[in-house]
């Protein structure tokens, strides 16, 4: 982490080297634009040096036209003769006939009189154009400028090429004036550069400083060492960053030690808990246990760490890793020995990410072997007495119904005593056949007819029946409004239709009772990834918090004189939950006190195409 970087990898000659190379872009664009403008110029200077006044090419074109040839001859170099003031250029005249008519060379003037072989001057006197080109004598390395201007006489409206100016003059001054300056602005240039990387490693070094600072300083806090503060050299923005390192140096310190005491009242925690608490990473190895998990599983800490949480729960013979990970769920593990008995209740669940990913689990134990042995004594004497009342009670109720039918005397009092007999003797059936319900579901004698069915029309079928409730007005000290909520799709389930009915009968029921007059029932129907959800909602009292993990717990009343008053038996909960989880499905409630409660029921689901109907019927 704390390797050496050379040089041309640091910044500083990363930042040097970027300013070098603006500078050199920028002088290049500068050099090209001053170096062709600089040429355009000089070379329009000499253009309009060696080119002949207006005045010389008039005189010339009046001795082209003069008849008399050798008295124009000599004209024509006396022209010539006198506007050669310094001028190098090679100038001829040529009449239409492309015949030398005069030269400015003395050393020349043997070509007067002789015929031009030269293309461009006859183009030019056919043409009346006037033509420029520069040319490169690559034997001697010069550059050359040729002009060949005609020289046309106009009489009458009309114009008449009478000839031509030939000149050619060498450009090598002109290149060697631009070549000069050139390098000057290349030496330059050059000093420019060298001084720019100068400073600019200078200034490169002023701005790592403080970085390289901050570098060390964050290599010692993930090193564990805060001690270190970062120099501030200034408020910019350099500064702003070290003054946060220090900040962050100082957060850092105060969330580790945060951490570090969370950790130790973690541990505090899980030390003096009375249930066992076993942690996995994602592969299911145990990576934290409590004293009292070891306790539960008799085994030393050091020897759990490590293994997988199928063998230490002795459980791989019935799940998977992959079981728990997708579907954590409540096991009961018994432990129990010839010694002494040990059931524990393993709850797990995911450690998961926000992000989704799953980094392992979490298994409570808790020690439940009294409570299993309490509710197996509940669950026989609940079984016994409800073999005992079942006949004596059912002959009272024959007796009273006979009483009902005018064995008394007293016409008035009777048939009420007797209604409110016989009520309260029906309800204590009821109870006793929820019992023995409850005991057959216990000992596993109840069996379960389980048929696929449309659950939409089922449920249908049971509202149906309390809306014609409803309307028969069996209910005239309260009226309610059942509202249904339900998918589109038909949906197909496993259940037995029977049992089913009785738990959403139940629900209903429980509804309608706690239910103020003239309240909204709401039933929802749909369906998730892998399961149908039902879910009825009142608008009743609702039920205390510390009361919904009980509810469904076999005699188990919120409000004892409520429940009485209402009718309720305390069981027909137990009897929905026990349904529900033989179905393998799930049901739970929510609720708010004051604002009333709903339960939900879960139950497994796969889609069923209409083909595979036909083909199971």
């Amino acid at each position: 982490m704390n390797n050496r970087i050379k040089f041309y990898q640091s910044i500083k000659f990363k930042i040097a080297l970027v300013f070098a190379l603006i500078l050199l872009v920028t002088l290049e664009i500068v050099g090209s634009v001053f170096v062709r403008q600089l040429e355009h110029q000089n070379l329009a200077t000499f253009k309009n040096q060696i080119q002949l006044q207006t005045y010389v090419t008039n005189s010339l074109t009046t001795q082209l036209s003069n008849s008399n040839e050798v008295q124009a001859n000599g004209r024509i170099k006396t022209i010539l003769n006198d506007s050669d003031s310094g001028n190098t250029a090679q100038i001829q005249v040529i009449d239409n006939k492309g015949t030398i008519r005069g030269t400015n060379q003395i050393n020349n003037q043997a070509i007067v009189g002789q015929k031009t072989t030269d293309d461009n001057v006859k183009n030019a006197i056919y043409n009346g154009k006037k033509f420029e080109k520069t040319t490169y004598d690559s034997s001697t390395g010069a550059r050359y400028y040729t002009m060949i201007s005609p020289l046309i006489k106009s009489s009458n409206n009309n114009s008449t090429v009478v000839g031509v100016v030939y000149t050619r003059a060498n450009l090598d001054s002109v290149y060697d004036s631009i070549n000069s300056i050139t390098l000057i602005y290349l030496f330059a240039a050059s000093i420019a550069i060298i001084l720019v990387l100068l400073i600019s490693i200078v200034i490169s070094r002023a701005i790592t400083r403080p970085i390289e600072e901050m570098k060390k300083q964050t290599i010692r806090i993930a090193r564990g060492d805060y001690s270190g503060q970062v120099h501030v050299y200034g408020n910019d923005e350099l500064g702003q960053l070290a003054s946060a390192v220090n900040n962050l140096s100082v957060r850092v310190e105060e969330s580790h030690e945060s951490t570090e005491s969370e950790r130790r009242r973690l541990d505090s925690v899980l030390a003096n808990m009375t249930d066992g608490v076993l942690a996995t990473d994602r592969r299911g190895n145990v990576i934290i246990i409590n004293e009292t998990a070891a306790s539960f599983l008799d085994l030393d800490e050091n020897q759990a760490m490590g293994k997988s949480i199928l063998d230490v729960l002795d459980i791989r013979k019935d799940y998977s890793l992959r079981d728990l990970l997708e579907k954590p769920d409540e096991l009961i593990l018994d432990f129990s020995s010839e010694d002494h008995s040990l059931v524990l209740h393993a709850h797990f669940s995911l450690i998961q990410r926000e992000s989704g990913f799953i980094s392992g689990l979490v298994c409570v134990l808790r020690d439940i072997t009294e409570q299993q042995r309490i509710d197996q004594d509940r669950k026989q004497f609940v079984s016994n007495v409800s073999h005992e009342l079942r006949t004596p009670l059912t002959s009272v109720r024959s007796y009273i119904e006979a009483l009902s039918d005018g064995a008394w005397k007293d016409s008035k009092l009777a048939p009420k005593f007797l209604k409110v007999t016989q009520d309260e003797t029906d309800r204590m059936i009821r109870m006793i056949n929820d019992l023995l319900t409850l005991s057959r579901m216990d000992s596993g004698t109840q069996k379960m007819e389980v048929e696929l069915v449309n659950i939409n029309e089922l449920f249908n079928y049971v509202l149906n029946r309390f809306d014609m409730i409803l309307k028969k007005e069996d209910h005239p000290e309260k009226t309610y409004t059942i509202k249904r909520y339900f998918t589109k799709r038909d949906l197909w389930v496993e259940l037995d239709t029977d049992r089913f009915t009785q738990v959403l009968d139940n629900l209903m029921n429980n509804a309608i009772k706690y239910s103020p007059d003239g309240g909204v029932i709401t039933c929802r129907l749909y369906e998730t990834r892998n399961k149908v959800i039902l879910s009825v909602s009142d608008q009743g009292l609702g039920i205390p918090r510390k009361d919904i993990p009980h509810i469904f717990d076999r005699f188990y009343r919120v409000d004892k004189a409520r429940s009485r008053q209402q009718g309720g038996s305390g069981l027909g909960l137990a009897i929905s939950k026990e349904t529900v989880e033989a179905l393998h499905g799930q049901i739970w409630a929510e609720s708010v006190e004051g604002k009333g409660s709903t339960f939900y029921i879960a139950l497994p689901y796969e889609p069923v195409e209409e083909e595979d109907l036909w083909d199971e019927v």
